[in-house]
């Protein structure tokens, strides 16, 4: 029955997409999450079952309310196909438990990167749950027999990964008078070698590196300013080569 691991990473990804889009909008403004039975936000109609089936219910709504003709944040498809996308790559890459548990860890990775993309922000009750999620699933899969490393890895991830951007980030700023990394950033850093273990945390810096650069040249050839007080969403780029490593592993380096 190992297969039901795989299917329950893809079919509940774009119900985890769902909520994500609904988190991805009102944990900026400071909204709780939770707040009833959803409803239209231009007129206040509560949803019936029919409007919130994942993908579907927008593609035959052609993306608007069925009472207003409101159109819906197109944010709630592109997070549902987005995790739907990862879940079937974790059923993909992993077999059994691991292959839900991955699909958790991309899904969570997905919403930081959105929220930090828009807001510049990557909020502590986010990024340290997923540190704790990592570590407990790195214990219960050394204790059950699945995993060869030892848990002891990933603790040492967490806490270098945090040390060493928050060194990073001290000495910019002792140097250059001013913040050069967000707060968030090192916390990530440390959140996703709780995931990877230390042995990973050198690659994951390569692939933000790379992505970082991506986007920097992708400007540059588009003629648009770059300069050296241009805000980058670090984390974003955090946040994906902590989703490469884990499903390719380090690199050769």
């Amino acid at each position: 029955m190992i297969w039901l691991w795989d299917l329950a990473a893809i079919l509940l990804g774009p119900v985890a997409g769902s909520f994500l889009g609904l988190i991805s909008l009102r944990l900026p403004e400071e909204k709780p999450v939770v707040m009833g039975r959803s409803a239209c936000g231009s007129c206040g109609r509560t949803l019936s079952p029919i409007d919130l089936v994942p993908i579907l219910s927008f593609l035959v709504l052609r993306g608007r309310c069925r009472s207003c003709g409101a159109a819906i944040p197109r944010r709630y498809l592109m997070m549902e196909l987005g995790c739907l996308a990862l879940g079937v790559w974790s059923a993909y890459a992993f077999d059994g438990p691991m292959a839900l548990v991955s699909a958790l860890f991309g899904w969570w990775l997905l919403i930081l990167a959105v929220i930090d993309g828009e807001h510049f922000w990557l909020p502590d009750r986010l990024t340290l749950p997923l540190g704790a999620l990592g570590l407990i699933q790195a214990v219960a899969f050394f204790l059950a027999g699945q995993s060869q490393l030892s848990w002891v890895h990933n603790l040492i991830g967490a806490a270098a990964g945090f040390g060493a951007l928050w060194l990073v980030a001290f000495a910019y700023r002792r140097l250059r008078g001013r913040e050069g990394l967000g707060g968030g950033d090192p916390i990530l850093l440390g959140a996703i070698g709780a995931w990877v273990g230390w042995q990973g945390l050198p690659s994951v810096v390569v692939w933000a590196g790379i992505a970082g650069l991506s986007v920097v040249l992708a400007m540059v050839v588009r003629r648009r300013g770059v300069s050296a007080e241009m805000k980058l969403p670090f984390g974003v780029f955090l946040a994906l080569g902590g989703w490469m490593v884990w499903i390719l592993g380090p690199l050769g380096l």
